[in-house]
């Protein structure tokens, strides 16, 4: 069984109950569009400041070790 189409097709209905009960709120489409951006963005790893962070890390020990005055 592929579960990779049985994921989307779930996530798809969800999505589109998601889009009516916020369409019924008020929201235009745009605004649905970007809320579901956005949910989508912070639960499939939000940003890039892990990465940012590391290299913050990685510059304070070369100045701590003084190989980087």
């Amino acid at each position: 069984m592929n579960t990779y189409s049985l994921e989307t097709g779930m996530y798809a209905q969800s999505t589109g109950m998601e889009t009516e009960a916020l369409a019924q709120s008020g929201f235009s489409l745009e605004e649905i569009a970007s809320l579901l951006k956005l949910r989508d963005w912070y639960q499939h790893g939000g940003s890039d400041r892990v990465e940012l962070v590391r290299h913050l890390e990685f510059l304070k020990f070369l100045v701590k070790t003084g190989k980087l005055p």
